[in-house]
């Protein structure tokens, strides 16, 4: 669970209902269904249109990624990979076999099969580097998604604004009423504010960053096979891989 996340998330809502209880207006001046239904669904209309059927219906479970995710634990990952090194320095590479079944990492365990079934180095290595691709590809897409999202929102919401003007121009009759129809107006325009600034674009940028946490985990995993394979010593392999950790947490080692 992604702790600053949700604490940042609930903030900025409670923010945002904080002010509006501190002013005069009510809460209710500031809920208007229509202007729900232009923000959200046409800004989710344009996102169909911008990406397959397939890629939007997974954008709920992309978008709790970055409330749910779980921080990457490299110095784990090493320590797995230099004992896997350990046992193939000690007792040969095609020991490894039997310990294939507890490796966790899913690119570290399709490497180490690869090599215990005799595949070369070269093989091995662009299997891994274009599954890491793949994930990428898909990384990217959520990313862009919530990105699209986060453009189209805003511009939903000025166009219901300028719908609710165009409304509210066609009665002038009453001049008491111009001050509650520009409110509703605008409320639009607000809607679109916030759903962009408080979700979409705070998600895409986290959605990037743990995509770039992810690709440097990734990248670990594959010098860390590539390495046993090509039988250097377990403590070089560990001072390696050690060098993508932060310096203090090597330091604590």
């Amino acid at each position: 669970m992604d702790i600053a996340s949700i604490i940042g998330l609930i903030l900025a809502v409670g923010l945002i209902l904080a002010s509006i209880a501190l002013g005069n207006a009510p809460f209710t001046a500031f809920i208007d269904i229509p202007s729900i239904l232009v923000v959200i669904g046409g800004a989710g209309a344009a996102a169909l249109i911008c990406f397959p059927l397939g890629s939007m219906l997974k954008t709920p479970v992309v978008a709790l990624k970055v409330l749910l995710n779980k921080t990457e634990d490299r110095l784990s990952l090493i320590k797995q990979i230099v004992d896997l090194a350990e046992t193939a320095r000690r007792d040969g590479l095609l020991a490894l076999e039997t310990r294939v079944s507890e490796i966790e990492n899913p690119l570290v365990r399709t490497g180490i099969q690869m090599a215990v079934d005799g595949s070369t180095p070269e093989v091995v290595e662009e299997v891994l580097r274009t599954e890491v691709e793949a994930i990428s590809n898909r990384h990217r897409e959520g990313k862009s998604i919530m990105e699209q999202l986060g453009r189209f929102a805003p511009a939903y919401g000025m166009i219901g604004t300028l719908m609710g003007l165009i409304m509210m121009l066609q009665d002038m009759s009453d001049p008491s009423g111009i001050g509650a129809g520009m409110a509703v107006a605008l409320i639009t325009t607000l809607y679109g504010a916030i759903v962009a600034n408080v979700f979409f674009s705070p998600f895409a940028e986290k959605l990037g960053i743990l995509n770039r946490n992810e690709m440097i985990s990734l990248e670990i995993a594959i010098r860390g096979v590539m390495a046993i394979q090509s039988g250097e010593s377990p403590r070089a392999i560990d001072q390696k891989l050690k060098t993508f950790l932060p310096l203090k947490q090597r330091e604590a080692e």
